[in-house]
């Protein structure tokens, strides 16, 4: 009796394990859709290239806290007036003039040399922290072509999905018309030809749908069950006339700035090489015990006297890079704003296929392929329904693929501006 009532209470134990497993194990799968925002900040989030980005911005304001410091001194030891011939030969004693030397020397660089050095260094801040802005740019807007790969995949498997309760009814017509013997063995081959064709795009778009789903994960960390919630991709975060007149504002831009910048500050060091620098030292001697020490005190200054092959010869090859910079710099602006102008038409046309499709071409190709299954129906012939239902297939894939490229187009335009979000 005991026996009894321990194995019964072992399996309702065991009965309520399985339950509260089986509830854990659907609470983890139902998680809730990834939208396009959120799969956005979490790859910023967890991008390397950002975080390499900003240990080169903090390396930059290291460098940038000891520029136009002066350089450590120096120390000096010396031996000065050693005879070394006789009378009195390697004696420091033999000789009074013999003396041993101790000495600090400070070179002290001309200020117009440490302010470009600052002005430099600050220069080279404002490159990396523009580095940071265009990775951060560049890592949102492939997080969003990644997410939008998964949406698009996803939108493609349920238009062809629709289309498999149409494919068994029409299995089920021409076996049933074949069995009364008003159809034909080939009319009921051929409409399992199309469920087995339309089982095979449905296969391929599955793998299209994991092999996406693997590239939100390289920018997410873990996968995203389905995405959903999508913005309105007819309509931009930053109005079209907006973008194209700040070009110079843009994340793709900031990196000419900041390269002009240096390229001033690399010119403004070049003639600050014209100034003299300065170095002084200080010397204790000490002689022999009956005679006294001695200290000495030097002051050098450099005599920039010619510079013609030297001095100006590099303020000409800076002033050359700097012209550079600035010509390519006008260059990447036009390319900029004719790169913005074309994704900017680009993104309103395939808006425009994207909406016929939804009011006119699905429609007329949905009503179609009825009509002709219908018409099958009713004693027809099945030739009008497969042509109305390849037709129909391809206007579907044609329209999720006017999906992707148009939310791409909407992606490359959104994240051009860079939002506070994304700063080092």
């Amino acid at each position: 009796m005991l026996s009894f009532h321990f194995a019964r209470r072992l399996m309702v134990s065991g009965l309520v394990a399985l339950l509260l497993g089986a509830l854990a194990t659907a609470a983890c799968a139902i998680e809730p859709p990834l939208t396009l925002e959120a799969a956005v900040r979490q790859g910023l989030a967890r991008a390397p290239q950002l975080e390499a980005r900003t240990a080169d911005t903090a390396a930059a304001r290291e460098e940038g806290a000891r520029a136009g410091r002066l350089p450590d001194p120096t120390l000096t030891l010396g031996l000065s007036n050693f005879p070394v011939t006789s009378p009195g030969a390697f004696s420091l004693r033999s000789d009074g003039m013999t003396m041993r030397t101790v000495g600090v020397m400070q070179t002290i660089p001309s200020r117009a040399a440490r302010d470009a050095e600052r002005g430099l260094a600050a220069a080279q801040i404002d490159a990396a922290e523009a580095d940071y802005v265009g990775a951060a740019q560049t890592v949102r807007e492939r997080i969003a072509d990644a997410w939008i790969e998964v949406w698009a995949t996803q939108q493609k498997r349920a238009l062809l999905g629709e289309l498999r309760g149409e494919s068994a009814l029409a299995v089920q017509i021409a076996q049933a018309r074949l069995r009364g013997g008003d159809g034909s063995a080939t009319d009921a081959l051929a409409a399992r030809t199309d469920a087995a064709t339309l089982d095979n795009r449905l296969e391929a778009v599955d793998a299209d749908l994991a092999a996406a789903h693997t590239g939100l994960q390289r920018w997410l960390g873990e996968d995203a069950a389905t995405v959903a919630d999508t913005p309105d991709f007819q309509v931009l975060p930053v109005a079209p006339a907006r973008l194209e007149q700040a070009i110079d504002q843009q994340a793709p831009m900031q990196a000419w700035q900041a390269r002009e910048q240096v390229a001033e500050a690399a010119l403004a060091q070049a003639r600050a090489a014209k100034h003299p620098d300065w170095n002084v030292s200080v010397d204790y001697g000490r002689r022999a015990p009956y005679l006294s020490d001695m200290v000495t005190l030097q002051v050098g200054v450099s005599l920039p006297l010619f510079t013609r092959n030297r001095q100006d010869r590099g303020i000409s090859a800076k002033q050359a890079q700097w012209d550079a910079v600035q010509a390519d710099h006008e260059d990447a602006r036009r390319a900029q704003r004719e790169t913005v102008a074309r994704a900017v038409v680009n993104w309103q046309g395939w808006g425009r296929q994207v909406q016929r499709y939804q009011d006119t071409l699905l429609p007329l190709a949905r009503d179609r392929a009825r009509t002709a299954l219908a018409s099958y129906r009713g004693g027809g012939a099945l030739q009008p329904w497969l042509d109305a239902r390849r037709d129909e297939i391809e206007q579907r894939l044609a329209y999720a693929e006017a999906l992707a490229t148009h939310a791409r187009l909407w992606a490359a335009l959104a994240y051009l501006l860079p939002n506070s979000e994304t700063t080092p």
